[in-house]
C-alpha cells in the first residue's frame, strides 16, 4: 500500500510544480522540541514546532480517518490535510518535522515527501513504537526523507526520529538528564558542524535551561519562546524592554537567525494526554501567523472541525490578518531587507504598538481555556469554545491598524 502511496505523491507532486519546486532550495529552518512527560510540569508530554516556510499562508485543517482522525497544520493551497507539517490524532499521537540538512541524500531518489509521511503517520499510529515500525516498514529511495521528526504518545514518550531514506536513529528524551530534546536543522547523527540552525539551537536551549528540572511548562514555550528574537552573538532588544523605546525611534533587528523570523508561518505547541489521568485530553495551540503578529488558540480533534477562521477560503482568515500585520513590523522588501524588523511597531513607551493588545488577549484565551478544561467537555462543547476563542482573536486582530 505504502509504495503505491508514494507514486501517487510522485503523479501530485509532478502536476503541482509550482507548489513543489524541488530545483530551489529549501528555506525551511524550523525550532522545535519535544519534552516526556517526565519532564513536563504537568505530567503529560508537550511538542513544539515554530513552522519556519516560505509558504507563509497556512490552514488548520481536521482530516476524518480511519482508524484515526486528526488535525494537521497545512499550506493553504494544499488543504485537503493529506500532506501534514504537524498534527495530533484522536488517540494522542503527535508528530513534527525539521529538516535535518546533514543527513545522508542521494541526488536520483524521492525527496521533500515528509508531509506525506507526517499525514500517514497521524491516519495509522497511535504510538512512538508504531511509527518507527512504520519507518523501518518504507525505508528505500521511494521514502523521500530528510528530516528529524518530533513525536509524543499518550504513553508519555517524546522522541525524534532523523530520518533519510536508508536509515534512522531513534533520540528518545527519556535518556537525557533534562527530559527533554531541543532540534532544529542538524541530525545529531549526521555530520559534525554540518547542517543549519545552530544559533537557534544555542538559543533555544538558553531558553530551556530556565526550567527547573522536571519542570517544563507548556506556556512559556507558547507564549515567549515561539516569539523569541534573541540572538546567542548579538545583543538584541528583548521585547519586555520594549516599553522603554521612544515611538519615534524605529529600532531594527534582523531576525535571520531567530526563533522567530520573517518566514515562521506558524507555531504549534501540543500538550498531549497524561498517562497518569484517563479522562486527561489533548490540547494542540497554534498561533496562526508569525508568533509576534498572531494570538495563540486552543484546538481538539474531538471538537471535528476546527473554526472557520483556520481554514475557509482560498486563505483561513487568521492568517490573512496576520500576514497583514507583518506589513506593518516588517515594512522592507527585496534582498535580506526582508529580515528586518521594527521592533518600535511592536512596542515602546508611548504604548502604540500592537504586541501588547495581542498578549493581553492571550492570556484571556489561556485562561478561559483552563478555566473550561476543568470540567470533561462534549465535543459540541468543545467546537463552540474553540470557535468563541478564535473570533475573540480575529476582532482584535482586525482592529490593529
Amino acid at each position: 500500500m505504502m509504495k503505491n502511496l508514494r507514486i501517487i505523491c510522485l503523479l501530485i507532486l509532478t502536476a503541482n510544480f509550482c507548489t513543489f519546486n524541488f530545483s530551489q532550495p529549501r528555506q525551511e529552518n524550523c525550532t522545535s522540541a519535544v519534552i516526556s512527560a517526565e519532564g513536563s510540569a504537568n505530567g503529560a508530554p508537550i511538542l513544539w514546532k515554530n513552522r519556519d516556510t516560505l509558504l507563509l499562508s497556512n490552514k488548520v485543517v481536521y482530516v476524518k480517518e480511519s482508524p484515526y482522525s486528526y488535525l494537521a497544520l497545512v499550506n493553504a493551497n494544499s488543504d485537503s490535510g493529506r500532506v501534514s507539517y504537524a498534527g495530533l490524532n484522536s488517540v494522542g499521537f503527535a508528530i513534527m518535522n525539521t529538516v535535518g540538512y546533514n543527513l545522508p541524500k542521494k541526488s536520483d531518489e524521492m525527496k521533500d515527501l515528509e508531509g506525506f509521511i507526517m499525514a500517514d503517520a497521524l491516519r495509522t499510529c497511535r504510538s512512538v513504537e508504531d511509527f518507527e515500525r512504520f519507518i523501518k516498514a518504507n525505508l528505500g529511495p521511494d521514502l523521500g526523507s530528510l528530516a528529524n521528526f518530533g513525536v509524543i504518545d499518550a504513553g508519555g514518550r517524546a522522541v525524534i526520529f532523523e530520518i533519510h531514506n536508508h536509515g534512522y536513529k531513534i533520540f528518545d528524551s527519556l535518556q537525557t538528564p533534562e527530559k527533554y530534546l531541543v532540534n532544529t536543522n542538524f541530525a545529531r547523527s549526521g555530520k559534525p558542524d554540518k547542517g543549519a540552525g545552530y544559533l537557534r539551537f544555542e538559543r533555544a536551549t538558553e531558553l530551556f535551561k530556565t526550567f527547573s528540572p522536571g519542570k517544563v511548562a507548556f506556556e512559556p514555550i507558547l507564549c515567549q519562546f515561539t516569539r523569541d528574537v534573541g540572538h546567542v552573538l548579538v545583543k538584541h532588544p528583548r521585547l519586555d524592554d520594549l516599553k522603554n523605546v521612544p515611538a519615534q525611534q524605529d529600532l531594527w533587528i534582523s531576525t535571520a537567525d531567530c526563533i522567530n523570523k520573517r518566514y515562521t508561518s506558524a507555531a504549534v505547541v501540543i500538550i498531549d494526554k497524561n498517562p497518569n489521568d484517563k479522562d486527561s485530553r489533548a490540547t494542540m495551540w497554534v498561533i496562526p501567523g508569525e508568533p509576534v503578529c498572531a494570538i495563540a488558540l486552543p484546538l481538539w480533534v474531538e471538537a471535528g472541525m476546527p473554526p472557520e477562521a483556520f481554514w475557509k477560503g482560498k486563505k483561513a482568515p487568521l492568517w490573512e490578518e496576520s500576514l497583514r500585520i507583518k506589513d506593518i513590523i516588517r515594512p522592507l522588501k527585496g534582498g535580506s531587507r526582508r529580515n528586518y524588523l521594527n521592533l518600535t511597531k511592536l512596542d515602546n513607551a508611548e504604548g502604540t504598538g500592537f504586541l501588547p493588545k495581542i498578549l493581553e488577549v492571550e492570556q484571556e484565551i489561556l485562561k478561559m481555556t483552563r478555566t473550561f478544561l476543568q470540567k470533561k467537555r462534549s465535543s459540541s462543547e468543545l467546537a463552540e469554545f474553540q470557535t468563541r476563542m478564535a473570533q475573540k482573536a480575529l476582532q482584535l486582530l482586525r482592529s490593529i491598524n
